[in-house]
C-alpha cells in the first residue's frame, strides 16, 4: 500500500548534518542499501501550480442504495477511447505500468466483478508489441462509467525525512518493522459470509484480540516484539510518510534508505485533516498538507494527542528498489494511482477528467490506499522531490472518472445492448494534444 491520503508535506532534510556512526538497532546489524535515484517521468506538470481544466460531464445515472462493488453500482459506455485527450507522453507512460501489471491482472480475482482474468489476455499480449501506443489503448479498450462516475482525486508522492539507522541525539522515533506477533486472518475461511475479509490481531491466551493501537504502540507495547529498522527525527514526518507508504530516510552521512509498508495494525483509519476542519483548528487557506503539518509542529501536545486519533499504525520493511504499490510492482510518478479494487480492477487503466490541467488524463490503477474507499476515488502517484511534494500536498480534484476495460466487457455485463454514448466536447481538455 503506497496511496493512504491526500499528498504529505515534510520539510527538507538539513543541508549541514553529523558523520554518521556504524549501523546497530534492534535486531542486530542493519544492511543499508543506498536508494537508487532515476529521472522522473516528467510527462505532466508537477510544480504545485492549479492550471484549470474543463472536465467531461458523466452521464445522470441513479446508483443504487448500498452497491459495495462496481457491478453493483451499474456501468454504463462512456466516450470513445479515441475521443479521449490522452497524449503522446501519457499513452507510452501508462501503457509500459499497464504491461507490468498484466501477470498480477490475470491471476487476481477482480473484487469489482466486472472482469475475469482471460478478459486481459489480448489487451496483455498486445501491450508487449511495438506501435503506436494511443492506437494501442484506442484498439484494445472501451471506457466505462462506474456508477455516477462523479470523481474526487488527491495526490500522494514519495516523501523524504530525516532518519539515522541508530538511536542518538535527535533521533529518538522509532520506525518499527512487522511485528512478530502481529496475526492477519482470512475470515472468509471460517464462513463464506465472511469472504473478502481480513482481520488483524494478536493472540492473548486463547483469544485472538485486536492488535495494539496507535498510542499503545506509543507508549511502548511493541517493545520485543518488533524490530526496529531505523530511528527518525520527527514524529510529524513519520506519522506522515505511515500516511503515504513508503518513502526515503536521509540518513546523517547523506545516503538515503528506502522503506515501504510492510502491514498495518488492523485499526480503522482516521484522517486527521477532516477532524481539523471539524473543530475549527485550520484557518482559512490553510486546509492542505503544507498547512496541517505547520500546524502539528506548531502545537506539538495537542498536535501529538490529535494524530493518536488515527489508531492505525504502519509498519515498515526495506526497499531494495523503487517504491511497489498493492500489486507488488514498482509504482511511476505520474502514470500509477491507487483506487479501490471492489471498484477498479487493479492493474487496470483509467481515465480522468478533472478540474485540474495536471491529474486529468491517463493513470493505471497499481496501488490502494487506506483512505481511498468507494467508486471514482482515486489518489494519483507523483513520484519523488520537491515538484512530486508540491503537486500531490495540494491536490483535490474533481469531475468524471472513466474506467478503461477490454472492449466487450460492457456488453457482456449488460442485459441489454448499452445505448451509444453522446458526442463528447473535449474543447478545454487539459493536456490535449492536437490529433492527426
Amino acid at each position: 500500500m503506497l496511496g493512504a491520503c491526500s499528498g504529505a508535506i515534510v520539510p527538507p532534510a538539513p543541508s549541514s548534518i553529523p558523520a554518521a556512526r556504524p549501523p546497530g538497532g534492534a535486531g542486530g546489524k542493519t544492511t543499508h542499501h543506498p536508494v537508487r535515484d532515476t529521472a522522473p517521468v516528467n510527462i505532466r506538470q508537477a510544480d504545485g501550480r492549479i492550471v484549470a481544466a474543463l472536465p467531461i460531464a458523466p452521464q445522470p445515472v441513479v446508483v443504487p442504495a448500498g452497491a459495495a462493488t462496481a457491478q453493483q453500482a451499474g456501468i454504463v459506455a462512456g466516450p470513445p477511447v479515441a475521443a479521449l485527450p490522452i497524449t503522446d507522453a501519457q499513452a507510452v507512460a501508462a501503457r509500459t505500468a499497464f504491461a507490468l501489471s498484466c501477470p498480477g491482472l490475470m491471476r487476481r480475482t477482480d473484487g469489482s466483478g466486472l472482469t475475469r482474468g482471460t478478459d486481459w489476455q489480448g489487451a496483455c499480449a498486445a501491450a508487449r508489441q511495438p506501435g503506436d501506443a494511443r492506437t494501442f489503448f484506442a484498439t484494445w479498450f472501451e471506457a466505462v462509467q462506474i456508477g455516477d462516475g462523479k470523481a474526487f482525486a488527491t495526490g500522494y508522492y514519495e516523501p523524504e525525512i530525516r532518519g539515522s539507522l541508530d538511536q542518538r541525539p535527535g533521533y529518538a522515533v522509532p520506525v518499527y518493522g512487522r511485528p512478530t506477533d502481529l496475526v492477519d486472518v482470512d475470515l472468509g475461511q471460517f464462513s463464506t459470509d465472511l469472504k473478502g475479509k481480513r482481520a488483524r490481531g494478536r493472540v492473548e491466551g486463547k483469544a485472538l484480540v485486536p492488535y495494539f493501537d496507535r498510542t499503545q504502540i506509543e507508549q511502548g507495547a511493541l517493545a520485543g516484539r518488533a524490530p526496529i529498522i531505523a530511528w527518525a527525527a520527527d514524529p510529524v514526518e513519520i506519522f506522515f510518510l505511515q500516511i503515504q507508504g513508503s518513502g526515503r530516510l536521509r540518513l546523517p552521512d547523506g545516503s538515503a534508505l528506502r522503506i515501504g509498508y510492510d502491514t498495518q495494525n488492523g485499526r480503522d483509519y482516521t484522517g486527521i485533516g477532516s477532524l481539523m476542519r471539524q473543530r475549527n483548528l485550520l484557518q482559512p487557506g490553510q486546509a492542505s498538507m503544507q498547512g496541517i503539518v505547520a500546524w502539528l509542529h506548531a502545537n506539538p501536545e495537542q498536535g501529538a494527542a490529535l494524530m493518536r486519533e488515527n489508531k492505525s499504525f504502519v509498519f515498515f520493511r526495506e526497499l531494495d528498489g523503487p517504491p511497489q504499490g498493492a500489486m507488488g510492482y514498482a509504482v511511476t510518478g505520474q502514470v500509477s494511482a491507487a483506487a479501490d479494487p471492489k471498484f477498479v480492477p487493479l492493474g487496470a487503466p483509467l481515465f480522468l477528467s478533472v478540474d485540474r490541467a495536471d491529474a486529468t488524463g491517463l493513470w493505471v490503477a497499481q496501488d490502494t490506499g487506506g483512505a481511498i474507499k468507494g467508486a471514482n476515488r482515486i489518489d494519483t502517484f507523483w513520484g519523488a522531490g520537491a515538484g512530486a511534494e508540491a503537486t500531490a500536498g495540494g491536490m483535490a480534484a474533481r469531475g468524471t472518472a472513466f474506467l478503461l476495460l477490454p472492449i466487450g466487457t460492457l456488453a457482456r455485463l449488460t442485459p441489454v445492448a448499452p445505448v451509444a454514448a453522446p458526442p463528447v466536447s473535449i474543447a478545454g481538455a487539459a493536456g490535449a494534444s492536437p490529433r492527426p
